[in-house]
């Protein structure tokens, strides 16, 4: 089984892992505010085979260089600019939580240019930023880092308010240590990026194929706003994970790579697929 590599693009913004030929179909892996790209490991070693297997650290994050302003607008510039650094053309894209946002906010620049995407655990909008749910969703997150606390002390009891029944015990390891390294400002920045996101009147304008999947557990992208927002999207398949949370790709990576692998088959023409 193929071991994912670190690399740098050459410009030196973007840290990133990859494994597989680069002749091959590029998937490329997006994570949330909690993750990095090392959370991806277990899809990067399964999807190699058949796939230039790619996930990024998000500027911020990991080896990624910051933004001087983050706004899901500049991530979804800062993603066109990771695929051009990389050489990712007509790549299938999977972007869970904010991942998912940029996504579809670089669909609306860039709308033919994916094979395919996958939208995880993610959601159209977040709302507006003096709203009362957003207000309590942002202090619930950064109140206790305004009071002392730490992403490493804070990181184990935000993973298990994330995960649904019987998670993956090695992936809840993986998602602790993801979460307990992101930088103080980059958790906080990624948080307020979310205040005043809103692409629900674009979900009509999707029109590469597209996955949408949810976890029945989920309490930040609850699975029945998930399963209306593929009711939008024309060209959506929406597959729903019994007992998931958030983070499904570390809390159940079979079932979560077995959605994926049925997508992609069904999605990308045996052609331009080569063992």
């Amino acid at each position: 089984m193929p071991v994912s590599a670190t690399m740098k693009t050459s410009d030196g913004r973007f840290g990133y892992e990859a494994a597989g030929d680069s002749s091959l179909p590029s998937l490329v892996f997006l994570h949330g505010i909690g993750g990095a790209g090392r959370a991806w490991r277990g899809q990067i070693e399964f999807f190699s085979g058949n796939f230039r297997a790619v996930a990024w650290d998000m500027p911020g994050y990991g080896a990624s260089a910051p933004l001087a302003n983050v706004s899901i607008a500049t991530l979804a510039d800062a993603l066109q600019d990771f695929l051009q650094g990389i050489g990712a053309n007509a790549p299938t894209l999977i972007g869970h939580s904010i991942g998912g946002m940029i996504v579809q906010q670089w669909l609306i620049q860039y709308p033919a240019a994916a094979r395919a995407v996958v939208l995880a655990q993610t959601s159209p909008a977040f709302g507006k930023a003096d709203g009362g749910w957003q207000k309590s969703f942002i202090e619930a997150r950064l109140g206790p880092l305004n009071r002392g606390e730490t992403m490493a002390s804070l990181a184990p009891a935000l993973v298990k308010d994330l995960v649904g029944d019987h998670p993956d015990a090695a992936g809840m390891k993986v998602a602790q240590s993801c979460m307990a390294s992101v930088p103080e400002a980059s958790y906080r920045a990624s948080m307020l990026a979310l205040l005043g996101f809103d692409q629900r009147h674009a979900l009509g304008d999707i029109k590469v194929p597209t996955l949408v999947l949810s976890g029945s557990k989920d309490k930040n992208a609850p699975a029945p706003m998930m399963a209306k927002m593929a009711g939008y999207i024309p060209s959506a398949n929406y597959v729903e994970l019994d007992g998931a949370g958030h983070l499904v790709n570390l809390e159940r990576p079979a079932a979560f790579n077995a959605a994926l692998d049925q997508f992609l088959k069904a999605t990308i023409a045996p052609s331009q697929v080569t063992a």
